[in-house]
Parts: structure tokens; C-alpha cells; sequence
């Protein structure tokens, strides 16, 4: 029988996505065996990342500066855009080494009978930048399932009218796959591979 405070912490690692009861106990009794010194660099580490981290102002993805340092790192082609649904997505698109573009990331899909509706996305700052910039292609590069091709197919009847070219990640990633879980050789295809939409 564990105690009131481990039962309390292993509630708290059962909360994490993808962490069932048995793995939240495996960590609640992984941190019993780490030393003080360990514990407080954890909790240092999560704090601060809630402190200091936050969203670039121009993609929306995560950074601690105004800037994420892709937005602000000169050599990247800003006129090309490739859209994600979260900025975990980011990480394998750029182990590709394949894309030197800027990103977009909406912070989700629209997924009605969830609660998300277009409004709730990160498409207006997306439009704006449309708009004031110089922009010649859109990469689509969403989950492809049936949520991430309904947000593809709303935002090409929004971007379609400023005549730019509209791609999305070709074959590769399997219908109902997970960018974020797959490997960077079939990224880097499926970037190669895009289709004007």
C-alpha cells in the first residue's frame, strides 16, 4: 500500500497524456529513488519551462524569446510557409534537414464534435501574415486524418483567393499516421513528394 503523498504523485504523473496507471506508479517510484539534489533540478526544469517559455509572436510556436529562433534566423526562405498542427511537429519536419522555409502552427485541428471550431485555431494571425508578406507557397503538413484533411480543406477555400500555390505532404505518412511518431526519411519524402493542392 503506498502513501498518501506517492498515491498523490502518482495521480499527477496518471494525468500526462499517453501515461497509464502502471507507468505513472513507474515514475512516482523512479522519483522516491532519485536523489534531493535530482528532484529539484526536475522541478526547476518544469518551472521554469512554464515560466519562461511561451509562443513566438509571428508562428505561434514555442520560444523564449519574441522570435522563435526560426522566425528570426535570417537564411530561411520566408516565402514558403508549411502549416503544422503543433510545434511538436516541427521537431521531425526539421531533422529532415529537407525544408528551409518558416512555419505556421494552428495549435490544433478542427474537430467539431471536440469542441474545435476554426475560431479557436491560430488561422487569423495566419491570414494576416498572408497578407503582408511576400508568400508563394502554403505546405500543408497536418496529421492525414479526417480532422487534419477537414482543416486543409477550410483553409484552401481561405488562401486560394491570394493566388498562392497550395501544397501538402505527399505519401509517406499513412492515413490516420502521426507526424510527430514518424521517422525523418519518410518526412523528408513526403516533403519532396508534395502536391499542389
Amino acid at each position: 500500500m503506498s502513501t498518501r503523498y506517492l498515491e498523490k504523485l502518482i495521480d499527477e504523473f496518471h494525468k500526462l497524456p499517453g501515461i497509464g496507471r502502471k507507468s505513472a506508479a513507474r515514475l512516482a517510484f523512479h522519483v522516491l529513488d532519485m536523489n534531493e539534489n535530482e528532484v529539484e533540478k526536475f522541478s526547476e526544469a518544469m518551472l521554469n519551462v512554464k515560466k519562461f517559455v511561451k509562443k513566438c509572436s509571428v508562428c505561434g510556436n514555442f520560444s523564449e524569446n519574441e522570435l522563435c529562433d526560426i522566425c528570426s534566423n535570417e537564411t530561411r526562405d520566408r516565402s514558403i510557409i508549411c502549416i503544422v498542427e503543433d510545434s511538436k511537429d516541427i521537431i521531425p519536419l526539421e531533422k529532415t534537414g529537407k525544408y528551409n522555409g518558416v512555419y505556421h502552427v494552428l495549435n490544433g485541428k478542427i474537430a467539431p464534435l471536440n469542441g474545435v471550431t476554426p475560431d479557436k485555431l491560430n488561422i487569423k494571425s495566419l491570414l494576416e501574415r498572408i497578407a503582408k508578406d511576400d508568400i508563394k507557397e502554403i505546405i500543408f503538413a497536418l496529421n492525414p486524418d479526417l480532422e487534419g484533411e477537414t482543416t486543409v480543406l477550410y483553409l484552401t477555400k481561405l488562401i486560394k483567393p491570394f493566388g498562392i500555390t497550395l501544397t501538402k505532404i505527399a505519401s509517406g505518412i499513412p492515413m490516420g499516421g502521426n507526424i510527430e511518431f514518424t521517422d525523418s526519411a519518410t518526412i523528408a519524402k513526403a516533403l519532396e513528394g508534395r502536391q499542389e493542392l
